[in-house]
């Protein structure tokens, strides 16, 4: 089973992957339409609105909740890097 990069879902059958490709990193999710990776603030954006439909928080702490979580993904690493330099 592999988890994906930029959510952390688990993926363990072909309809978790973008098109059924199993060699991607990334579940649906985390895919535009056309099969290639969300960006950091398509995904980020994603996420809140995931927090606060499921978990009921206000936009505030969603976005917190949204950034603390993607900073232990490996596609965001180098985002976090690059602004913790900032």
């Amino acid at each position: 089973m592999k988890i994906c990069i930029a959510c952390g879902m688990p993926m363990d059958k072909a309809s978790d992957f973008p098109g059924g490709d199993v060699q991607k990193d990334y579940c649906i999710y985390c895919a535009n339409p056309d099969g290639t990776m969300q960006s950091f603030e398509e995904k980020k954006a994603g996420m809140i609105r995931f927090v606060m439909k499921t978990q009921g928080f206000d936009e505030k702490a969603a976005a917190k909740i949204a950034e603390n979580s993607m900073r232990k993904l490996p596609a965001w690493k180098e985002y976090f890097e690059r602004q913790d330099l900032i």
